[in-house]
Formats: structure tokens, sequence, C-alpha cells
């Protein structure tokens, strides 16, 4: 008889990825990054305990996207007043704020509770191709 594996939050190994953004289609980074942060490429995945990895994420201002996205796709905020309603294009995010955009695109693929903030704070973004994690030894990913 088999029985399935449940991981406990003290077994957890966790690893280090840095990953290059430039020139990579934002959603599709995204969700290569949830994955990781979230375990789901292990085969001790465990839905109820954080045992994901820590990723980096370099060059999030050279990020890409596919189609008309610049124009057409928006981001809104709501100040809760009257008339509070903020929008700002995927294109002008780019330009002032490419680690917000990356950042947002990721934690909308993770779960929306406890474990997914537990889990955001292993997402390191960077704007351009420095971090300062060099001493955990960063595993490259293709």
């Amino acid at each position: 008889m088999r029985q399935t594996t449940m991981l406990k939050p003290a077994e957890v190994k966790k690893d280090w990825y840095v990953v290059d953004a430039s020139g990579k289609t934002l959603g599709r980074l995204a969700t290569q990054c949830a994955t990781i942060l979230r375990g789901k490429n292990k085969p001790t995945y465990t839905p109820n305990v954080d045992c994901g990895d820590y990723v980096i994420i370099v060059n999030a201002a050279k990020v890409t996207y596919t189609g008309d996205q610049e124009e057409k796709k928006y981001y809104y905020h709501h100040s809760m007043y009257p008339g509070g309603l903020k929008a700002k294009s995927i294109g002008e995010m780019k330009r002032e704020h490419p680690v917000e955009l990356v950042e947002k695109a990721v934690k909308g693929m993770l779960p929306h509770n406890k474990l997914g903030d537990q889990i955001r704070g292993h997402l390191y973004v960077y704007e351009g191709a420095e971090h300062p994690h060099a001493a955990q030894k960063p595993i490259e990913l293709k």
C-alpha cells in the first residue's frame, strides 16, 4: 500500500534560483517563477506547506509582453475616496515601476491567503543585472 508523503515545514530544503527576465514574456516568466515559489516543481509538494524555493529575478526592466498590451492593458488602484480610481497602462508601469510590474504578475499567480503572503516574501526582483544574493549561490534557471 502506498501512502501520500506530506512534508512538514521542518523537513523543507530550500534552494535559490536566479532568472534573467531580459527578452522574456511577462506572463510566462511569472508562471515559471510562481511554480518554483510554490514548490510545484518538486515531487514532495504539499499544498498547505511553504515548500517552494527562493527566486531572484534580474533585468525586470527588459521584460516584454505580446500584442498591443502596452496601450490596452491597465492596472487599477483605488484610494477608497470618491473619484479615487487611478489607472496606469502596462507601458507606464514598465517605464516608471518595472519591479512592481513583475511582482504584481507573480502575486496574481500565488494563493491569496497567509501562505501566499509567506511565499511572496521569497521573491526578489531587481531592475538591473546586479543582485546582493551572491552568498546564497543561486542556480541559474534557463
